[in-house]
C-alpha cells in the first residue's frame, strides 16, 4: 500500500460557520468578527467567536462537557457520515488533537466570585480532547493531545501522517480544537499582542492579533483519495520564549523542508496560507522567510481576519482552508488596509475573487518558543 497519506474527510467549525460550504461562502464575503466584552470585561474587542449552535454533550461524563469538546464534536459530526461507511478496526485508529486551552474556559466560570460549582481539573487537562473523542468513538488505538501553542493543530496532522507511514495504524483522526477563554485573551493582552481593531496582517499599521476559537478535523489514511498531505517541514528557532527569530531562519527551514519532503520546487506551489498574525515581529520574519524561498508571484494570504487566531486549532483550520482552495480553485483572500510596510519584502497578497487552478498549497504555522511547521497539500491523480 502507498506510503502517501490522503485526506478522506474534513470538518471545520470556526467564526466563519460550521461545515465546508459555510467556510467557502464566508471567504467570498468581507470578514467580520464579534465585537464583545466577553473574556475582557474592561474593553470591547473583536474576537473570532463561534456563534452557531454547538452539539449537546449532556450524554458525556461531566468532565468531558466543555466548550472545547463541543467544538471538537461539531467538527467530528462533519466526518461521521464518511466514517460510518468504513469498516475499521478500532485498535488500528489513532486520535491526535492539538489544543492550548482544552477546557480551561469552563473551569474559569467555576472559579468566578459567587460560583457554587467545583472546578473539574480533568476537564482542562491537555489530554482531555483526544481522550474524549477516542472514548466517544470506541477507538482503542493511540490517542493523545499535542500542545505546542499555535502549531498544535498542524503538528497533530504531521504526527498522524508519521503513524500511518510507519504502519502503526490504518486510519487517523487528527486536527485541533481551542475554545475562547479569559486566560488566552487576557494573557495575550498582557503581552501587548492584542489588537483592539480587526487584525491587519502585513500592513504598516498592523497592531496585533484577534483571538478566536475553532475546531478542525482531518480523516487520514494510506488509501488513495483526491487530496494528500505530500510534505511536512518542522524546525525550532530556540531563539526566545515568545518572540520569533527576527530573520525567520527557522521559518525558512520549515518551508524548505516541506518542499524537499514533497519533492517539489518552490515554483510548483500555487498558494500559501500565511501564519499572518498581524503582530509586528511575526509578519516581519514571515515576509522575509517567504520572500527568500518563493517567487514573488506566489499567491498568499492570511485568513486570520476571518477567524481570529485560533491558537491550537489554527494550523489544522488553515490547512483545511488550503484543501478548499485545492478543491474549488478559489484562493482565500487577504483582507487588510492595503498599506504596505516598506520594511517588508513585497508579497503577492491574494485579492478577493481570485481563482487559480491550484495543484499544491502550503500552510504555515509559527509558535512560541520558535516552534515552526509547514504543511504541503496536493491534488493527486490516482
Amino acid at each position: 500500500m502507498s506510503q502517501t497519506v490522503y485526506i478522506h474527510a474534513l470538518g471545520l467549525t470556526s467564526a466563519m460557520g460550521t461545515g465546508l460550504e459555510a467556510h467557502r461562502q464566508a471567504l467570498a464575503r468581507a470578514p467580520k468578527l464579534s465585537e464583545t466584552r466577553a473574556y475582557s470585561p474592561a474593553q470591547v474587542r473583536p474576537l473570532g467567536v463561534v456563534n452557531c449552535a454547538l452539539p449537546d454533550l449532556s450524554h458525556s461524563p461531566k468532565a468531558a462537557q466543555s466548550r472545547n469538546n463541543q467544538l471538537l464534536w461539531s467538527a467530528w459530526l462533519q466526518l461521521a457520515g464518511h466514517w460510518a461507511r468504513l469498516a475499521v478496526d478500532p485498535a488500528r485508529v489513532a486520535v491526535i488533537i492539538g489544543t492550548s486551552t482544552s477546557g480551561i474556559g469552563d473551569n474559569e466560570a467555576d472559579f468566578a466570585p459567587g460560583a457554587d460549582t467545583v472546578p473539574l481539573y480533568e476537564r482542562q487537562q491537555i489530554a482531555a480532547p483526544a481522550r474524549f473523542l477516542a472514548s466517544e468513538l470506541g477507538i482503542s488505538g493511540p490517542a493523545y493531545t499535542l500542545s505546542t501553542a499555535c502549531t498544535s493543530g498542524a503538528k497533530a496532522i504531521a504526527a498522524g501522517r508519521r503513524l500511518l507511514q510507519a504502519g502503526v495504524v490504518d486510519w487517523v483522526i487528527a486536527g485541533g480544537a481551542d475554545a475562547l477563554c479569559g486566560l488566552t485573551v487576557q494573557g495575550f493582552s498582557a503581552l501587548d499582542a492584542i489588537s483592539d481593531a480587526p487584525c491587519n496582517p502585513m500592513s504598516a499599521n498592523r497592531a496585533g492579533i484577534n483571538i478566536g476559537e475553532a475546531a478542525a478535523l482531518f480523516l487520514l489514511s494510506r488509501t488513495p483519495a483526491e487530496i494528500a498531505v505530500t510534505g511536512v517541514g518542522e524546525s525550532s528557532d530556540a531563539h526566545h520564549i515568545s518572540a520569533p527569530d527576527p530573520q525567520g531562519a527557522g521559518a525558512e527551514q520549515a518551508l524548505r523542508a516541506a518542499l524537499a519532503d514533497a519533492r517539489l520546487a518552490p515554483g510548483d506551489v500555487g498558494y500559501l496560507n500565511l501564519h499572518g498574525t498581524a503582530t509586528e515581529l511575526n509578519d516581519k520574519m514571515e515576509a522575509h522567510a517567504v520572500a527568500r524561498v518563493f517567487p514573488e508571484a506566489l499567491p498568499c494570504s492570511s485568513t486570520k481576519p476571518f477567524t481570529g487566531h485560533t491558537l491550537g486549532a489554527a494550523g489544522a483550520l488553515e490547512a483545511g482552508l488550503c484543501v478548499l482552495a485545492l478543491q474549488t480553485g478559489e484562493l482565500p483572500p487577504h483582507h487588510w488596509d492595503g498599506q504596505a510596510d516598506s520594511a517588508l519584502p513585497a508579497l503577492n497578497l491574494v485579492r478577493p475573487g481570485t481563482h487559480a487552478a491550484c495543484v499544491h498549497a502550503m500552510s504555515t504555522s509559527f509558535a512560541f518558543g520558535g516552534n515552526n511547521i509547514a504543511l504541503l497539500l496536493s491534488r493527486v491523480s490516482n
